[in-house]
């Protein structure tokens, strides 16, 4: 059931083992495992409450673990916050991404960590190592002093993306990068997360779009009420076996429906005549 796709080998780069987590009285993660290597996606995918957003704050050390261990390269670290998760070289992408609307690609690329020269903003270094950026990710943007407000919601994930990459990280954390997006902006952040695949940087993908999970994941990392469930090939396993886990179940809507358009033309012939 679980597999590593070719050229994803060896040691995972991020590794948690045994993780709990809880808040009160709600056990929000149990005993949960998950590895991530170097050129490899890793879909985390689970129901609302399954714990998908709380492991993500573990990893991005915005809520560490009351228990568990976290391996990165194979040894034992303590992520203990955000600061700690991009000195080891985790970035995470949030969902609402976290952009200027009133400053350009560039000024959101380099927020909060502004290049000078003699105490001045070097504008021109900023601008040319933005445009090596994006060239390098294929990213095609009008122009870098273009305002991010004028973008689209493609083009404004993928500067998001772009600007996580700065701190040269070996694992990127990316929240549901394609919700609410249209087909053509779906496409550019699915290549671009490819990309990030073939540069070599371990990408975990959290996503409730199965299509978008077969289309780039390599495994499929299965939370439910906290817990693993499954942790699967995705081009091995169908999508409805993937619901199943995700919901507990393996009889509901979209198995039965399969079933149904699964039965053989002679069967069909049968009904009819009964």
């Amino acid at each position: 059931m679980t597999a590593v796709r070719e050229g994803a080998s060896g040691t995972p780069v991020l590794a948690l083992e045994g993780v709990s987590k809880r808040f009160g009285a709600v056990q929000a993660l149990a005993d949960v495992d998950l590895q991530v290597r170097a050129g490899e996606v890793v879909a985390l995918v689970g129901d609302n409450g399954a714990g998908k957003s709380t492991l993500i704050k573990v990893i991005a050390g915005v809520g560490p673990a009351d228990t568990g261990e976290i391996r990165w390269e194979g040894r034992p670290v303590a992520v203990t916050s955000p600061g700690a998760a991009q000195a080891l070289g985790i970035a995470t992408v949030y969902q609402d991404l976290a952009l200027c609307d009133n400053l350009d690609v560039v000024g959101n690329l380099f927020l909060g960590r502004e290049l000078r020269r003699f105490g001045v903003l070097d504008e021109v270094a900023m601008e040319k190592r933005s445009r090596d950026l994006l060239h390098t990710l294929s990213i095609r943007i009008p122009s870098v002093r273009i305002p991010v407000a004028s973008l689209s919601g493609g083009q404004r994930q993928t500067v998001a993306i772009s600007r996580s990459l700065l701190g040269r990280p070996k694992v990127v954390l990316l929240d549901e990068p394609t919700a609410a997006l249209g087909v053509e902006q779906t496409a550019q952040v699915l290549d671009l997360v490819e990309r990030l695949r073939s540069q070599g940087l371990g990408v975990i993908l959290i996503s409730h779009n199965m299509v978008d999970v077969k289309a780039v994941a390599d495994r499929v990392a299965v939370l439910r009420l906290g817990r693993n469930n499954g942790v699967f090939d995705a081009d091995r396993t169908s999508q409805e076996e993937i619901i199943a886990a995700i919901t507990g179940a393996s009889d509901n809507a979209v198995s039965r429906r399969r079933t149904r358009t699964d039965v053989p033309e002679e069967a069909s012939d049968d009904r009819s005549q009964e």
